[in-house]
């Protein structure tokens, strides 16, 4: 009887160890999934709060279908639906009222990011391809977001805009 548990003692101490191995690469994994899943969520808010300022006749996209950019590798496809309508939204709210001044609107920005998206997940490249679409995200984010800012008015629901107002040369001094 002692001989058999000399025998399966080492049997034991292995696979105690493959469990704490497997404890310790189990636990990463499921930080970055619920990192990642918050980030997603953010982003999802920030773009539907955006496109929910929009009157619903410029809508291209509607609010809710932003949500769907939370299911995995849907998303990257879906990317290149919900960014270039929340852009045209934009552009097409603006054009409206007249200004045309606002250009695509960040369309080329969002398009960008959704190719780097798509690309992020080729091996080797994805790294560099994911860093690009984090930055190109936020430039979306910040320039859809100044044009919310706009639509509600100056101070309200986004960056403070100022009106470009021209500087006009001080007045002369007074001669003597």
């Amino acid at each position: 009887m002692s001989n058999l548990l000399v025998q399966l003692a080492p049997l034991a101490q292995s696979s105690s160890i493959q469990v704490q191995s497997t404890g310790f690469s189990v636990i990463p994994l499921l930080v970055g999934l619920t990192v990642g899943l918050a980030i997603s969520a953010l982003v999802c808010f920030l773009i539907y709060n955006a496109q929910n300022a929009l009157p619903p006749q410029f809508q291209r996209i509607p609010a809710a279908h932003v949500w769907l950019l939370m299911i995995p590798l849907f998303n990257l496809v879906w990317n290149f639906f919900v960014f270039p309508r929340v852009s045209d939204s934009y552009r097409d709210y603006f054009n409206s009222v007249g200004r045309p001044d606002v250009g695509d609107a960040g369309r080329g920005m969002g398009m960008a990011y959704a190719i780097c998206g798509a690309v992020s997940i080729v091996p080797c490249v994805g790294i560099f391809a994911g860093l690009a679409a984090l930055v190109l995200l936020i430039i979306y984010l910040v320039k859809i977001y100044g044009l919310k800012a706009q639509i509600a008015g100056p101070g309200v629901g986004g960056f403070p805009v100022q009106p470009h107002q021209p500087v006009s040369p001080p007045p002369p001094p007074p001669q003597q």
